[in-house]
């Protein structure tokens, strides 16, 4: 999974700014997006061979796409108050950001830091920053996760300080605070099998009471790959008012599947 007196109605200076914020937010959770920019060459680049980096950019563009349109759904159909911010790399000026920003009424951001590690902290403590009491950040690799998991990471946040959605990679593709902790993110081998235990481990060293949501695969290699285009042969069998995948990513990954298999 990359960066930031008010008068009161009678001309008095609010004491606590940040809580005065906090009391015009719509929702006391967030939920950010950490998304890159769907640039041939730049994501998905470990599916390629056999794909081509157009191909691993048009499916990490779908992704996204599903992303934002499952996230929305989230607070209609599961009644989740959190706002949505989309945290941007490359920077939010980004055409295709702007583009995401107006259609899908989401709050752009833009990834800070080094490595995934600090562009995570700075989100969260961007996020902190104006008011929100419980935030979550997910990737867009996951696009099959069941949407009641956003729902049981912030029931889970009101008994705990610290939520993972373990990866079968040995990462994480959610984690949810209460308030910032950058000791989470040090000195963490991202994208190793290491990085959901040694972060369990930093939570236990800082006496965080975590817990975890349901292991789940996210799409980082073609076997990974395979799975979903698998997974996505098996949705097409059910009644299109159940099916998880769009017709979009459905799509492209019939595509793929097809060029995959000719290239073989």
């Amino acid at each position: 999974m990359n960066n930031r007196t008010t008068k009161l109605s009678e001309g008095k200076q609010s004491t606590n700014p940040k809580s005065l914020h906090a009391s015009r937010l719509t929702s006391h959770a967030a939920l950010v997006i950490f998304a890159k920019a769907p640039i041939p060459g730049q994501v998905k680049t470990r599916l390629c061979p056999p794909l081509t980096p157009d191909e691993a950019a048009t499916l990490h563009g779908s992704f996204v796409l599903d992303t934002l349109e499952r996230t929305k759904l989230a607070t209609t159909t599961l009644k989740l108050a959190f706002d949505r911010y989309l945290a941007c790399a490359p920077p939010s000026t980004h055409v295709f950001f702007k583009i995401m920003e107006e259609r899908h009424g989401v709050k752009a951001i833009d990834q800070v830091g080094e490595d995934l590690g600090a562009r995570m902290h700075q989100a969260f403590e961007t996020i902190f920053a104006r008011g929100y009491r419980q935030v979550l950040i997910i990737g867009t690799d996951v696009p099959t996760v069941p949407l009641d998991h956003l729902k049981q990471a912030l029931t889970k946040l009101e008994q705990h300080d610290l939520v993972l959605g373990p990866a079968q990679d040995g990462g994480y593709y959610l984690i949810g605070l209460k308030q910032p902790h950058p000791t989470l993110f040090l000195d963490i081998p991202w994208s190793t099998n290491q990085v959901l235990k040694l972060t369990q481990d930093k939570a236990a060293t800082l006496g965080l009471k975590a817990a975890l949501l349901d292991l789940w695969r996210d799409v980082d290699t073609i076997a990974d790959l395979q799975a979903l285009i698998d997974a996505n042969i098996a949705d097409g069998k059910r009644p299109k008012n159940e099916r998880t995948f769009s017709n979009r990513t459905a799509g492209v990954l019939e595509i793929l599947a097809k060029r995959i298999r000719s290239r073989a």
